[in-house]
């Protein structure tokens, strides 16, 4: 422990995960200039978010229908999808898609249940959460209520890659140093999302995001979606 504390790293455990934050990644601040010019990287980036999406949606199109069939069976008043707002790159919000899996009045009863938050900061995340449908809870399990996402990264206002995107009531309690993960595109995935989801808290989450930030680059996204893919065999703590 001593030798990983001397190259910077601080280690940490979200229940069966283990891992560590780099320290020299995400204390420093994220240099938003060095960002905006990396031309190569960034063009890659979206045109790989745009093919890869679209071969996603083709080849994962039996399992969009399954599951939404299976919403519409479940909870046949209520629609499919879900759409709501997120902010995104440079703090423009947005219309994320998903699949439903909470009651229609979700939102509504938010506020009733703010006591309840079981993760500190600007987020909410309750394990139990009464809102969830009975296949509400399968497919956030297995995280394929997310995969309409793949049309926000077709539309340019997501990439595959990238930190969480969050509620603008989140966002209103954002710190100068919370706002720097909305300098780049908010993704389906990410640093946070391989590293305990929902075990981990909103501080730990932005460090991680930050550290993405700063490291990103092809190989560093490629390894965070190969870890994706097994994450739906072998899910993390999502809920």
């Amino acid at each position: 422990m001593e030798r990983i504390r001397a190259k910077g790293i601080r280690s940490f455990e979200c229940g069966k995960f283990k891992g560590a934050l780099h320290m020299e990644y995400w204390k420093k601040a994220v240099d938003v200039v060095y960002q905006q010019h990396r031309y190569a990287y960034r063009i890659f980036k979206r045109s790989f978010d745009f093919f890869a999406s679209l071969v996603g949606l083709i080849i994962l199109s039996p399992v969009l229908l399954i599951v939404a069939i299976a919403i519409k069976v479940d909870d046949p008043g209520g629609p499919i999808f879900y759409e709501q707002i997120r902010i995104g790159r440079r703090r423009k919000p947005f219309e994320m898609f998903k699949f439903r899996s909470m009651c229609v009045d979700a939102d509504a009863q938010r506020s009733k249940l703010a006591q309840k938050n079981e993760v500190s900061g600007a987020m909410f995340k309750m394990k139990d959460d009464p809102r969830v449908t009975r296949v509400g809870r399968f497919i956030r399990k297995y995280s394929l209520d997310e995969l309409p996402q793949l049309l926000n990264v077709v539309f340019g206002q997501m990439s595959l890659v990238g930190p969480r995107p969050p509620l603008p009531d989140e966002v209103k309690k954002y710190t100068n140093f919370d706002f720097q993960r909305l300098d780049v595109k908010p993704g389906c995935t990410g640093l946070w999302q391989v590293s305990g989801r929902s075990n981990v808290g909103f501080n730990q989450m932005v460090r991680l995001d930050i550290e993405y930030i700063n490291r990103r680059n092809f190989w560093f996204d490629l390894k965070i979606l190969l870890r994706t893919v097994t994450l739906f065999f072998k899910p993390n703590g999502a809920y």
